[in-house]
């Protein structure tokens, strides 16, 4: 259910919309570990419940933090639904540029993505 919450909030979806892309994604099922050959999607009223559960024991912006906080730690960062790894940084430890690192840029050496 809390992979739910988190698909939910990532995405901005109504509870009936979450419910319809679950069924809709193959990518959203596996996220949250349902295969629709065996269980159902919780329908939108259970989805609504869970919400308010965790809103009655102001657990969602402690959930939040703390995933913010994991992805950080990982070098990522959420943007409107998806997950984007940072960009390494070409400097070294003393702020310089350092030769030996590169970045790369799409669409450059032919290469088009």
């Amino acid at each position: 259910m809390l992979r739910i919450y988190f698909l939910q909030q990532w995405y901005a979806l109504a509870d009936e919309a979450l419910q319809d892309a679950i069924y809709d994604s193959q990518a959203m099922r596996d996220f949250i570990g349902i295969d629709l050959a065996t269980e159902r999607v919780p329908d939108a009223t259970t989805l609504l419940r869970f919400c308010h559960l965790l809103e009655k024991h102001a657990l969602t912006q402690r959930i939040f933090e703390e995933i913010n906080a994991s992805l950080v730690e990982q070098g990522l960062f959420m943007r409107e639904g998806t997950i984007v790894a940072a960009a390494p940084s070409t400097k070294n430890q003393a702020k310089q540029r350092d030769s030996e690192m590169k970045q790369t840029k799409k669409g450059i050496n032919g290469s088009s993505g």
